[in-house]
Order: structure tokens, then C-alpha cells, then sequence
């Protein structure tokens, strides 16, 4: 009989590790168990949670029996399984305010009764690039160390480039060490609001500072909206005080660095620049492209089913707010339903209602590119991506090739992941090929002449 919390996670890491041998494939692994834990155990019933419904259902389903006889194996007991999503627990909990994956139950607070962490949010599923490294960094570093070397750690970028995700991040990976640990998220909103709502019930005066003396961890968002919130700040800097006399973790986000925090109290602002502050910057291309792939995966479409154009197609278009790449990922599900592949066309569809028609039509980028050197040819996008050598095909993705080089400022790489993962000097071996000929071949430069004219219409 499994009876504490130390057990559940050794027998669970034992079954992990036996389903991953039995399943062979790590990518399938990876995907769907990868990041599961047992939730509870009662009677007879191991009740475990996944990230997200699809893998919910995938579990409860195709691998409910590999599940159950792998844990006939270790226990040599009939055990029943259940399977609850990290939204469903996190729903579950909000009652509580504060966060415990093992003793949720055991909070009763009148305080923040909607805050949760959203469990979702992890560094597995944080994608790294020169942009947030730094950030990234310090938020594994204040999440998986005990020490308080960086307190507070503050964040600061524009909005929707992943502060929250690291916030969240930092719980979810302070709950994975340290089940009991209380672990409150909020926003400044969320502080304010609850503050003025104790005001007015005129409880007693140190309730809400005793309620935040129960918080472990305190992950406060946006804080940049206590600005002009005199008694909330107030408040505010008592708790920030005494949670970090007491040594415990305080880690915020903001829209700015705190240097710029104005209308904000002088004593907070230096506060918060005793400890350890980064930044995130806007992402890159390539970092745009590899968030854009893992928001699919969340939503269960896996790569295979993407137009490889897509993706690209996609980064160029929002490489500014990381919330505008996961609502094309959600419109974009919608069209995969029913097992379809996410194409070239169904992906203009969603970012022209999303941005308009006119703008999508009229940004020359590497998708256009390629749409306009198509037509011209007759041929389609998607043969440019093949592995066609001969003939028309083959000048033609030549051609394209040039024209993205010639027009846009990026890499050889990058065009190749265009044309169906080419590498390189493939890549620079065509675009050579092209501008030599043009040197001598009136018709090519005719053609390229034509093709740039439309490329500008």
C-alpha cells in the first residue's frame, strides 16, 4: 500500500521508466508521459495528471492498458486508473488561493480565492533563444536552488513575450521539488482588488499581512499597476519586507525595468534593484518558429501535419507579441479537426482575419515569395518544398531562392527550411546559379524583372 507522498513519486518514476521501455519511442514518450505525475492515490484508484487533454485522452485510451499492467508489474496489486488535466486541478484548487500539488486541501483562505498557478506553463515547454536566455537562466536558477541569492528576481519586457510563462515556470518547478510548498500567484490587479475588498468589510488589521505570512513563494505579475495605488503599495511593501527578512522567494514581472517604474514608491523601486534584474527582448525568427511548433503540439497537431511554409510563414508574421503566435495555433486547430494537413492556404486565411486581408496580401515575405514564383511557373508551393531536381520545379525554386535572398535579410539556413529543410549550400549553390546566368540569359532576366513586379503589387 502506497501511503506517503515519497512513495507515490517513486512508484510512478518506476512506472515511467518501465512504459518508456516498453513504448520504445521516445518521441511518444516525451509527448504524452514525459511530464504526468500521480495526483492521488485512493483505495484502489491511482488518479494521474497530464498536461493537457489530448494527452488525457490518449491515456485514458490507446495506453490505459499498457499503464495498468505496468503497474500490475511493480506493485503485483489490480490497480484502477483515473486522469485529471493541470487546468482541471488548478480549478479545482482555486479555491484555496495558495498552491500546493500535495495539500491543496489544506488552505482555507478568504484571500485570493481565484488565483491559481497555471500549471501548464513550464520550462519543458519554454522555448529558448538569444532573446530570453538570460531571463530563462535566472528563473531555473531561483526555481531550482534554495538559496536567495537573486531576491527578488525581477522580469522585465513588453507584453506578451513570456514573463507570465517564466512566472508560472518558477512554481510549477518549485512544486515539483517541494510538494507542501505555498505558492501563491496573483497579479498587481489582483492585489489591489483584494485589498479593497478587505478595506471595506473592515476586517482586523493584520489579517491580510497574517494570510500572506502562510505564502512560501510569492510570483506577482505586472506590477507596474501598483503605480498610484498609495495604500496598496503601502501594504505591499510590508509584505515584500517581511517575506524577504524571513528569506523567502519574491519573484515579479513588469512592462518595464524598475528604474522606469514611475508614479511608483522610491522605497520599493529600490527594493526591487537590490536583487537580480533581467530582460526579455523580442524574439528572433527562429525563436518565433520554434514557439509557433510547440503552441501546435499543445493543441495536439503534431508537426508532420504542418505545411513546413507554414511555420516560416507564420514567425514572420508575429515576431512581436507571443500571444497573437498562440491564437493563430488555436484558429489553426480548428482546420485540423478533421486529420487534415495545416496548409499554406488555411494558414492566410486565419492571419488575414486576424491582421486583415490587406496586410497579408501586401508584405512581401518568404511565403509571398514563393506563392508569387509558383503562379508564375504553374506549378505549386508545395512542389517547390519537394525533392524534385529536373526541369521546370527545380529552376523555379532556384529562382525563389534568389528572390528571398535578394529581397529579405535572412539566412541561408532559414531559406532552406523554406524549401523542405535544404541545406545551406544547396541553397547558396542555386542562388549562385541564378545570379550567373543572369549575367548572360536575357529571358531569366526578363522573368526575374516580371516576377519582382508582381512581388510588388
Amino acid at each position: 500500500m502506497v501511503t506517503s507522498i515519497s512513495e507515490t513519486t517513486r512508484l510512478w518514476e518506476k512506472a515511467l521508466k518501465k512504459i518508456e521501455e516498453k513504448l520504445n519511442e521516445k518521441k511518444t514518450f516525451d509527448s504524452w508521459f514525459a511530464d504526468t505525475y500521480i495526483y492521488d492515490i485512493n483505495g484502489s484508484l491511482i488518479t494521474i495528471a497530464v498536461k493537457r487533454p489530448v494527452a488525457k485522452v490518449l491515456l485514458s485510451g490507446q495506453y490505459k492498458q499498457l499503464i495498468l499492467s505496468t503497474l500490475a508489474d511493480i506493485t503485483d496489486d489490480n490497480y484502477e486508473v483515473a486522469f485529471v488535466t493541470y487546468d482541471e486541478i488548478a480549478n479545482a484548487s482555486k479555491k484555496s488561493g495558495i498552491t500546493s500539488k500535495s495539500s491543496e486541501k489544506e488552505v482555507k483562505a478568504k484571500y485570493f480565492e481565484n488565483a491559481s498557478i497555471k500549471f501548464d506553463l513550464t520550462f519543458d515547454n519554454f522555448v529558448v533563444g538569444d532573446c530570453n536566455k538570460e531571463a530563462h537562466k535566472a528563473a531555473k536558477y531561483v526555481a531550482e536552488n534554495d538559496d536567495i541569492l537573486f531576491n527578488p528576481l525581477f522580469i522585465y519586457s513588453h507584453s506578451g513575450l513570456g514573463k507570465t510563462h517564466l512566472l508560472c515556470a518558477i512554481g510549477n518547478k518549485i512544486l515539483e521539488r517541494k510538494p507542501n510548498a505555498k505558492i501563491l500567484y496573483i497579479t498587481a490587479n489582483d492585489l489591489v482588488e483584494e485589498y479593497v475588498k478587505f478595506l471595506r468589510a473592515e476586517k482586523e488589521g493584520n489579517s491580510l499581512k497574517d494570510f500572506f505570512k502562510t505564502v512560501d513563494v510569492l510570483l506577482l505579475d505586472d506590477v507596474q499597476f501598483l503605480a498610484g495605488k498609495t495604500r496598496t503599495e503601502e501594504m505591499f511593501f510590508y509584505i515584500y519586507q517581511d517575506m524577504i527578512g524571513k528569506n523567502k522567494k519574491v519573484i515579479i514581472t513588469s512592462d518595464r525595468q524598475p528604474i522606469e517604474l514611475n508614479n511608483l514608491e522610491d522605497r520599493l523601486v529600490t527594493r526591487f534593484k537590490q536583487g537580480l534584474t533581467v530582460s526579455i527582448k523580442e524574439p528572433d525568427l527562429d525563436t518565433c518558429a520554434g514557439i509557433f511548433k510547440a503552441k501546435l503540439l499543445d493543441y495536439g497537431i503534431p508537426e508532420d501535419r504542418v505545411d513546413p511554409l507554414v511555420i516560416n510563414f507564420v514567425a514572420e508574421k508575429f515576431n512581436k507579441d507571443i500571444r497573437e503566435i498562440e491564437g493563430v495555433a488555436k484558429r489553426l486547430r480548428f482546420f485540423s479537426l478533421d486529420g487534415e494537413k495545416i496548409t499554406v492556404e488555411s494558414a492566410i486565411t486565419v492571419i488575414g482575419e486576424i491582421r486583415g486581408g490587406n496586410e497579408v496580401e501586401n508584405t512581401i515575405n518568404i511565403q509571398k515569395i514563393i506563392n508569387v514564383v509558383a503562379d508564375y511557373y504553374k506549378i505549386s508551393p508545395a512542389q517547390l518544398a519537394s525533392k524534385v531536381r529536373t526541369g521546370q520545379v527545380a529552376l523555379a525554386r532556384h529562382i525563389a531562392m534568389y528572390l528571398i535572398r535578394r529581397h529579405l535579410d535572412v539566412s541561408l539556413e532559414r531559406i532552406g527550411d523554406a524549401f523542405g529543410g535544404k541545406d545551406h549550400t544547396t541553397v547558396m549553390s542555386g542562388i549562385n546559379r541564378v545570379d550567373k546566368e543572369l549575367k548572360t540569359n536575357e529571358q531569366l532576366r526578363q522573368a526575374i524583372d516580371e516576377l519582382e513586379a508582381n512581388l510588388n503589387k
